[in-house]
């Protein structure tokens, strides 16, 4: 994985606790990177930077995935779950639009897996009321929202927010990752 930022990759300063170590690039832990870019060759490197991610991640953050079809969200949000421990299989929940899993740990906070991509479609929809009928945003003082397709809409659900873009080459299988956290 070649990783432009070379400092740790986490939010800005929050309080709270977080299960797990916390997250550096293997180049020592230095203060929290608000931005970053990292090359993705494999699968494997995607989850790697989720996981990394995740263990960053606190109660009340938003992280929005965005990006062409294929180009790593859902596995990039596997990798997010790992890092956070949580229970269960992520797969993409593009048809119960939200999936719920429990945190491991008692201090941990839960993941809500959200994906917008069958919505997006449908003009007459309110991406906005989607969401607000899923109730998320009763959740995120004790959970961590992770929305694919929600580029637009899901920013609203918090003021600091993580922006995630995927992207592919078209003549090759390596992904781009660019992350900001962006704050009010």
């Amino acid at each position: 994985m070649d990783e432009r930022s070379g400092t740790r990759i986490g939010p800005p300063a929050k309080s709270g606790t977080r299960a797990g170590p916390p997250a550096t690039s293997g180049t020592g832990a230095g203060p929290p990177a608000t931005s970053g870019t990292a090359d993705l060759p494999t699968v494997a490197d995607t989850i790697a930077l989720g996981v990394r991610l995740g263990r960053d991640l606190r109660a009340g953050d938003v992280v929005v995935l965005s990006g062409p079809l294929g180009a790593g969200k859902t596995v990039l949000a596997k990798g997010i779950a790992q890092g956070m421990d949580v229970d269960g299989p992520v797969i993409s929940p593009s048809f119960v639009l939200a999936r719920v899993h429990r945190p491991r740990h008692a201090d941990g906070p839960t993941m809500v897996h959200v994906d917008l991509y069958r919505l997006l479609d449908q003009a007459s929809v309110d991406l906005l009321a989607e969401l607000d009928s899923l109730d998320l945003d009763t959740e995120l003082e004790d959970a961590v929202v992770v929305v694919e397709w929600g580029e637009g809409v899901a920013e609203r659900l918090s003021d600091s927010h993580l922006d995630i873009r995927l992207d592919r080459s078209p003549d090759s299988e390596v992904r781009t990752a660019g992350w900001r956290w962006s704050q009010p």
